[in-house]
């Protein structure tokens, strides 16, 4: 079985990042979405938030489940029988990072990974973006799920 994770902070998820999961989950028997757990930084959403959104949102692709990770990326693989990591590419300057982090974890673990160019929809859709301009009272209709929207809108109203 060819299994491939997704990961990421995904705080909150985006309509970019339903474009990868879905093209990922027509190359892999099951993908794995995959929310890194990172201590040192507070997001608008918990772990466990960003876990329910994700589950919500990725119920209707059958293969696609969702779960955390601590830690290096490529020790999850490792525990977890992972064949492929997958990152979505938004613009080249994603490119060289990105490429960095493949290598590495290629000579770490030998786990291949697949890069997906992002639908020009959302080649400039960011979370980062989608919580600023949301924070500043801008729609972000379209950008997001519908249920995700929903969330957002609530933890904003909530914070502010």
């Amino acid at each position: 079985m060819k299994i491939a994770v997704c990961p990421g902070s995904f705080d909150p998820v985006t309509n970019g990042h339903f474009d990868v999961f879905e093209r990922a989950s027509r190359m892999a028997d099951e993908v794995v979405v995959a929310v890194l757990i990172n201590r040192k930084k507070s997001g608008l959403f918990t772990v466990e938030e960003r876990i329910e959104m994700l589950t919500e949102v990725t119920k209707p692709l059958g293969n696609v489940r969702v779960d955390s990770f601590y830690g290096l990326l490529v020790d999850y693989c490792k525990d977890h029988g992972v064949n492929a990591i997958v990152k979505g590419l938004r613009a080249v300057s994603d490119f060289d990072y990105e490429l960095q982090m493949a290598q590495m974890n290629f000579r770490l673990a030998g786990v291949e990974t697949c890069f997906i160019s992002t639908n020009p929809l959302y080649s400039y859709l960011s979370s980062s973006l989608v919580k600023e301009v949301a924070t500043h009272g801008g729609d972000v209709t379209g950008l997001v799920p519908e249920s995700v929207l929903k969330r957002l809108k609530s933890k904003i109203s909530s914070t502010m």
